[in-house]
């Protein structure tokens, strides 16, 4: 089952308190204060983690808890820390303060971490107290209660290509057709009920993933249909593919509607180049009108067939083109987050 919403609370582990304690030794009399400090309590770290690509296990669980530390003890001996609780979540999570709604943070690369609740601080034990004029303290300190809060966690899938388009335009198809993903293809609108992603290899070793978004009718950007539950996963594609079928009663009307729901979802979108593609070009008569539309925006056009692969090798190297262009963008304008590609060259 495909999740990339869920909600959960989270809290960091309490601080240990501080100890009272005396030094007692033969042969040292009066020996002081001794009781050490508590420890820190765990945090709840998040953890981006490539093998996962849903939400799934937040569905089931809705409170998470790092370890709480350990007391001070005698002889100056600080308590433990508490367990650091690790959650791992798919590449592209973003997270977001429940109830103010503010942006956390987002993880987007294996690895990144995001500390979501920090555990409470130890409290002092009484030989943090003493003083020249206060040799024999008997103060101690409580340890702090560790963060507690309410997050939501939000998947925006991490594709280089975003296939859009209405209900029956092809796309299943066209992710089947190019990749080795099988997603479901039948004659009815709504066939794909969630994101599916597919590994397009090309020659020379060339890969880009393309991600197959559900169907968008007119309103999506209001909620109908599918509505927005998925339009959120074309915002980090690199490029975007418009889809009309050859059949489309008005494909023109067709290919402005897919261009209004996107831009009223997120007007950002606008950013996020994309190419315009005549589907089913197996349908086409000899009585067709020529295969031309407007659209000034599209950094390219394409027809195409999944069932015959008629224009598929340039329609796919287009893409690639594309991608590697917006690619070599995003190095230039943060090298600093590709440093082991500085050798590249396109």
């Amino acid at each position: 089952m495909f999740i990339d919403f869920a909600r959960i609370r989270v809290k960091g582990g309490a601080g240990g308190a501080g100890a009272v304690a005396f030094r007692r030794e033969t042969g040292v009399p009066r020996g002081g204060p001794a009781g050490g400090n508590g420890g820190r309590g765990g945090d709840v770290v998040l953890e981006a983690d490539p093998q996962l690509s849903t939400l799934l296990d937040f569905r089931y669980r809705e409170h998470y808890a790092a370890g709480r530390a350990g007391h001070g003890e005698g002889s100056n001996k600080t308590g433990a820390d508490g367990e650091e609780l690790r959650l791992p979540v798919p590449l592209g999570t973003v997270l977001r303060d429940a109830d103010t709604g503010e942006r956390l943070g987002e993880l987007l690369q294996a690895g990144d971490r995001l500390v979501v609740a920090r555990g409470g601080r130890g409290g002092r034990g009484n030989a943090s107290y003493a003083t020249s004029t206060h040799q024999t303290p008997r103060e101690w300190e409580p340890g702090k209660w560790g963060e507690e809060r309410r997050i939501a966690l939000e998947l925006k899938l991490i594709a280089d290509v975003g296939l859009v388009g209405e209900p029956n335009a092809g796309k299943s198809t066209l992710l089947a057709a190019v990749s080795a993903a099988r997603p479901k293809i039948a004659d009815y609108p709504f066939t794909t009920l969630e994101p599916n992603l597919g590994v397009v290899g090309l020659s020379d070793g060339r890969s880009m993933v393309i991600a197959d978004i559900p169907g968008i009718i007119e309103g999506a950007a209001q909620g109908k249909g599918l509505g927005t539950q998925f339009l959120r996963h074309i915002e980090r594609t690199r490029t975007l593919v418009l889809m009309v079928p050859a059949d489309a009663e008005d494909a023109q009307a067709t290919y402005e509607q897919l261009r209004h729901e996107l831009l009223s979802h997120d007007v950002a979108l606008e950013q996020i180049p994309h190419c315009l593609v005549m589907t089913k070009a197996d349908l086409r008569t000899s009585d067709d009108r020529d295969w031309e539309m407007d659209a000034p925006e599209a950094w390219g056009f394409f027809v195409i067939s999944s069932v015959t692969g008629e224009g598929l090798p340039a329609f796919l190297e287009g893409l690639w083109a594309r991608v590697t262009e917006e690619k070599a963008k995003e190095r230039a304008e943060a090298p600093d987050l590709f440093p082991e590609l500085e050798e590249w060259r396109p």
